[in-house]
């Protein structure tokens, strides 16, 4: 063989080579959105990371109705380089409602005819975390849900532990009715400190929980975001995605949103959340349990989260009180969570 010759074959040997190892870092690559069967349905799912090989963090979003997958290039950007990020919107969800249901004005026969019930949301949970094992070669995935869905969360975790390897809440809904009772509680007083007249007038004609009309719960949440909003630090600039940000996209998520919160609450205070109640079932954990909590939430009150977190068995548990910060995640928050994640990816 020449020398010329065998030049060549080094160098073409060296293409393949290079070119081998640049699918195959390429395909370390995943970023998809697309609909999955689950549960007898179509399921929105995002799946994005820059390696395969990262820690896949399934997220349960809050609501009922409120996904995150339409926020998450806002949320969460950036971290797609340390752990695949999962986002899928629940039964009566977002992109999920959109495909499954009509989205026109909701009646009672929409309601009558479609079933959301807290065991299929269990289900559908638990049947996308067998797939995303499998899908991408996993052995478990880190669960982490916010507000509804840490209480989401915890139920799939009692319902199949063997999937998880640890649990990261935030916001940690406990039980609804109890924390409902608390937040009107607390808000009260706040309003009467402040001597907010109108506050008050509309906190009164409500009067304490248990309540039967779901517009209520509504009215209290707004007189705590702008409580919040006078305590906590700031927000992230909350962007829709493209592909989300679309007559469409925001007609199905908030048909979505009033289906899924009417299913919750009920119509005559008969709903699903009336079987959350995390402190029948959803105490003993195999796995690393991390809650974080704004010091300033007037929705899942510190006092009912902490009393839960307090009576949790765990091989470690930690209990994260995030100053400045409310309901929803803010940037401290957002933050803490992360922190905590990269604890769990570096052990």
């Amino acid at each position: 063989m020449t020398k010329r010759r065998a030049l060549c074959i080094l160098a073409a040997t060296s293409l393949v080579s290079a070119i081998a190892d640049t699918t195959r870092s390429e395909s370390l690559e995943i970023h998809e959105d697309r609909f999955i069967p689950i549960g007898g349905i179509e399921h929105w799912v995002s799946i994005k990371g820059e390696n395969r090989a990262n820690p896949v963090v399934l997220f349960i979003h809050g609501g009922p109705g409120n996904p995150l997958s339409n926020l998450s290039d806002s949320l969460y950007s950036g971290w797609e380089q340390e752990f695949t990020i999962v986002h899928y919107d629940q039964r009566g969800s977002g992109k999920t409602y959109g495909r499954n249901l009509p989205v026109v004005e909701l009646t009672q026969a929409i309601l009558d005819d479609n079933e959301l019930t807290l065991e299929l949301l269990v289900e559908d949970g638990t049947e996308l975390a067998r797939y995303l094992i499998d899908y991408l070669e996993k052995d478990t995935l880190i669960l982490s849900g916010t507000s509804w869905g840490s209480a989401l969360a915890v139920n799939l975790y009692q319902n199949a532990p063997e999937l998880f390897s640890a649990y990261v809440g935030l916001s940690q809904m406990v039980d609804f009715q109890a924390n409902l009772a608390a937040s009107y509680a607390l808000v009260h007083k706040r309003a009467t400190e402040k001597a907010d007249t109108k506050a008050l007038q509309i906190l009164d004609s409500l009067g304490p929980p248990h309540w039967t009309n779901p517009r209520n719960p509504g009215r209290l949440r707004r007189i705590i975001r702008e409580y919040e909003l006078e305590t906590t630090g700031p927000y992230p600039d909350l962007q829709w995605g493209e592909r989300y940000d679309t007559a469409e996209g925001r007609n199905a998520y908030y048909a979505g949103e009033e289906f899924s919160w009417v299913k919750f609450v009920g119509m005559k205070g008969d709903g699903f959340s009336n079987q959350v109640n995390l402190l029948n079932g959803g105490l003993h954990f195999e796995v690393p349990v991390f809650l974080i909590q704004g010091e300033e939430d007037l929705l899942t009150t510190p006092d009912i989260s902490k009393r839960y977190f307090d009576r949790i068995t765990a091989p470690r548990k930690e209990y994260l009180l995030v100053p400045e910060a409310g309901h929803d995640p803010n940037i401290a928050m957002l933050e803490k969570q992360l922190k905590v994640l990269r604890e769990l990816k570096d052990e």
